[in-house]
């Protein structure tokens, strides 16, 4: 059985880098500086985000392989595994690494809001590809926390590092909201796929077995992960996932209840709802009348 290498501290990761430990809650690397990394897998208990600056071998995350790219960013949240493989020989990249615990961020704007990041989430393979002009501004925001990082603590350590790390943090969303535009090639066809998808899945018996489709399944059939698939779904139709889901959901409904032979009930069990009230209860918030009285006026 494959051995899993958790890694629960900054002082750890530093220890296993060959790095000093500045700061026990957060750490800025130059990879080209640092040890290399065993090819392992590795779960992390901390937010660790990598810069490469160079191509530098294959990584895995979950079931998804990637290979870097020149200027590419990969974010980590805790609890998240990515492993190094062992095809590759050397593995000595350029770039940095940023890692925090997330004690560093209790009781602040940014530990408040650190859930709007998605992209902690992201696979792997939803790597954010920055430009000169973007890598820049990433290096600048990095060597303000390690400039803080390199003086004594005091009582504005804190409120500095966290403030840039939500700077570039802020930043990345802006370079993702680019890169969903600039990257049009790769998206194309996902809003096309996933209506498909919808359209198929109502078509089958799988809303009586699997019940209402999730966000998360029709990501995992279109080989995305559930919040990038969800930031894409949002940036090409103004609405979240699920309030597509739902809408295409309400429209099939519609449809349905033009078929007098069936029930509201039996049209509710179709389309994968467990109560029939609570199918009644969705149509009339989306619709604005309950079912009964939308194939009264229909």
């Amino acid at each position: 059985m494959e051995t899993i290498v958790s890694i629960e501290s900054v002082n750890q990761y530093n220890n296993m880098r060959g790095v000093e430990t500045l700061h026990p809650l957060i750490t800025v690397i130059d990879l080209a500086k640092a040890k290399a990394m065993l090819a392992q897998t590795f779960h992390f208990g901390l937010y660790a985000i990598f810069m490469k600056e160079l191509d530098c071998g294959e990584l895995k995350y979950g079931r998804n392989h990637y290979d870097y790219q020149e200027g590419t960013l990969v974010f980590i949240g805790p609890g998240q595994v990515l492993g190094i493989q062992p095809n590759v020989k050397h593995f000595e990249p350029k770039g940095w690494a940023l890692l925090f615990d997330p004690a560093l961020i209790k009781g602040t704007t940014l530990g408040k809001h650190i859930q709007d990041y998605s992209f902690f989430s992201y696979d792997v393979n939803e790597a954010l590809h920055l430009s000169k002009k973007e890598k820049e501004l990433v290096l600048d925001c990095l060597s303000k926390i390690q400039y803080e990082l390199s003086q004594s603590i005091d009582k504005h350590s804190k409120t500095l590092i966290v403030s840039n790390m939500e700077l570039f943090l802020n930043y990345c969303i802006r370079f993702y909201d680019r890169q969903f535009l600039t990257r049009e090639t790769a998206h194309q066809g996902v809003l096309e796929r996933f209506e498909h998808l919808i359209d198929s899945y109502f078509l089958s018996d799988k809303p009586q077995l699997l019940g209402l489709p999730s966000v998360g399944y029709c990501a995992e059939q279109l080989n995305l992960s559930a919040n990038y698939f969800g930031d894409l779904i949002k940036k090409d139709t103004g609405k979240s996932a699920q309030e597509y889901i739902q809408l295409k959901l309400m429209d099939i409904a519609k449809e349905k209840m033009f078929d007098i032979r069936k029930s509201v009930s039996e049209i509710a069990y179709e389309l994968g709802f467990k109560y029939p009230q609570h199918f009644s209860r969705s149509f009339k918030q989306h619709v604005g009348v309950s079912p009964n009285e939308y194939r009264s006026s229909n």
